[in-house]
């Protein structure tokens, strides 16, 4: 909850109910109901600009996602991944593929965030990109030691050792496997790796050419181009909207 005096409903509350996809199976109680309980006129429900999130640009572009929007752990992990790739001489899809995995982690949705991901960059990159980004969320969970990927330690922490992925995880791997652009998506997983250390995460302007080769950020702002998925990217301009 917030109370924003330059806001059109200045001197009102803005209350924030959770997205339901966020609170379901957490135990957290339903918190609608007291708050369309509490609704009067010095309380309104939240739409539009949150004053505890930085303000977008009018017309935003990727990296303002990353510097505004994104959580701070993502970004540095898609930084890292995309600048390390860079450095070790892949090609620029490869790289930008690196730095748009995990996309959808950033401030949208974690479940199936590859094949999210891969939805919310398709109007904007070349297919081979946004498949390498979609079928890095079945690659992930299978080694393949001719690359010297590995199953990750990490995942055996985060899922535990007996976690076996579910059968449309295993047909898309097998997909991917047998595809043309297997190794786009295969360096996606090498380069997927947990970032713990003190590293300093590359500068995001680092990537700004490979960007305005690669990715076509239309003139209006990511999110108001009309696209079939400019809604996404409005939803993460405005996470807290009530509808």
């Amino acid at each position: 909850m917030c109370v924003d005096h330059d806001w059109p409903q200045k001197g009102r509350e803005r209350m924030i109910v959770p997205a339901p996809v966020g609170v379901r199976g957490t135990g957290r109680p339903d918190v609608e109901p007291e708050l369309l309980a509490k609704l009067d006129a010095d309380h309104v429900m939240m739409m539009g600009d949150n004053p505890a999130l930085p303000v977008m640009p009018e017309r935003p572009g990727l990296l303002d996602f990353f510097r505004l929007r994104f959580q701070g752990i993502t970004a540095r992990h898609l930084l890292t991944s995309a600048g390390r790739a860079l450095d070790d001489g892949h090609d620029e899809k490869v790289v930008l593929a690196c730095l748009l995995h995990d996309i959808s982690n950033g401030c949208l949705i974690r479940t199936d965030h590859g094949y999210w991901g891969a939805q919310m960059i398709a109007p904007y990159v070349d297919e081979e990109v946004a498949w390498a980004v979609r079928y890095h969320q079945a690659l992930r969970y299978f080694a393949d030691e001719s690359v010297g990927y590995r199953y990750p330690e990490s995942y055996e922490r985060f899922f535990g050792p007996d976690y076996v992925p579910p059968e449309y995880i295993r047909r898309d791997a097998g997909e991917a496997r047998a595809h043309r652009w297997y190794m786009s998506s295969r360096l996606v997983t090498l380069y997927d790796i947990y970032f713990f250390d003190d590293t300093p995460a590359p500068d995001p302007e680092r990537f700004t050419d490979i960007i305005g080769r690669h990715f076509r950020e239309p003139a209006e702002g990511l999110g108001f181009d009309g696209s079939p998925v400019a809604h996404m990217w409005r939803t993460m301009i405005w996470p807290n909207n009530f509808l």
